[in-house]
């Protein structure tokens, strides 16, 4: 028989990445704002956040993907 695999995703690790991608975007956005070429307030808030969001998300990506190879390390080492 095959063992039981166990639970990779926790509700921990959830909001260990919401934070993270949270205060990315948001520390992303205060760097990318200043440098919308406009002078209209909601524009900067429209193309910062859209660029924002988009690196977030691209930043999640690699926190998966950083899980992904740190377990598969782990458990080759345990062989």
């Amino acid at each position: 028989m095959a063992q039981p695999e166990t639970k990779t995703v926790t509700p921990g690790a959830i909001a260990l990445d919401a934070v993270l991608v949270i205060a990315f975007f948001f520390y992303l956005y205060s760097l990318v704002s200043p440098h919308v070429p406009s002078n209209n307030p909601k524009w900067i808030m429209i193309w910062g956040g859209l660029t924002a969001a988009c690196m977030s998300g691209v930043f999640w990506l690699c926190i998966q993907m950083f899980r992904v190879v740190l377990r598969a390390q782990r458990e080759a080492n345990r062989k």
